[in-house]
Parts: structure tokens; sequence; C-alpha cells
């Protein structure tokens, strides 16, 4: 199982999702299996599919985590992706049944910023995602 394909996955399966209302998690997913047009293996995409829906199941919360730090940026100004980005590592280190110690979920949403983001990006998540590790319990 590659959990970075799984993460690319699910990333844009959230930023479907977050511009889509009318889409499920499922139609979404399948979007980006269909897009991405190569073998992924059952695993990979199981892995994808409960970062999807464990991310859209916490939401609130995490938007509440994410809102509380960056009052700079409100929640709807910030860019989609890294919006999604954000949401889905806070759930990997908070609310997932194998949560990722901050370090490594900060390291992957930084490499999903430049995989999918601005040139910005991954500063961005980095700043984001440190204060909310900084000045908040996540476990």
């Amino acid at each position: 199982m590659s959990r970075r394909k799984a993460r690319e996955m699910a990333v844009q399966a959230l930023f479907q999702l977050d511009f889509n209302s009318g889409v499920t998690s499922e139609e979404a997913l399948a979007a980006v299996l269909s897009e991405r047009g190569e073998d992924i293996n059952d695993s990979t995409k199981l892995y994808a599919k409960a970062l999807v829906d464990g991310t859209y199941q916490n939401l609130a919360a995490i938007d509440g985590y994410i809102s509380e730090l960056s009052r700079e940026w409100k929640l709807d100004r910030m860019a989609g992706v890294d919006r999604n980005i954000a949401r889905m590592a806070i759930f990997e280190m908070k609310y997932s049944q194998e949560r990722l110690q901050p370090g490594v979920a900060i390291n992957e949403a930084v490499e999903l910023a430049k995989t999918f983001g601005t040139e910005d990006s991954s500063r961005f998540i980095n700043g984001i995602l440190g204060s909310i590790v900084k000045n908040k319990e996540l476990s």
C-alpha cells in the first residue's frame, strides 16, 4: 500500500467534496480513480476512503481548530487545496484510528502542498499545522 498515493487521492476527493455539494465521497473518489488511470491496489483505495470519510465526518471540529488558530486567514479565504490538506492532516493527527505523530503528518501535508498547491502553499500549511500542534493538544 502506498499511503502517499492514498493521501494524494484523498486530497483530490476532499477538494471535489468541498466545491460540489451534491457529490458523495464515493463519487468523488471514483472520479479521482478514473482520472488517474493507473492501477491502484485495494489497500491504497481503502486508506484513501478512510481518510476522506474520516475527515468529512469530523469536518466541523477540524474546521474549528483551523479557524481558531488562523485568525489572519478565514477558512473560506484559504485556497481550497490548502484548506483540504490541512483538514486531512488534522484528521490523521487527532481522529484517525492510526494517529500519526504531528511531525509525520505535517511533513506529509507539506509534501502534498508542494505537489498540489501554489508556491506558497507548503509554507502556509507548515505554519497552520505547526501553530495547531504548538497551541492545541491534539491527542
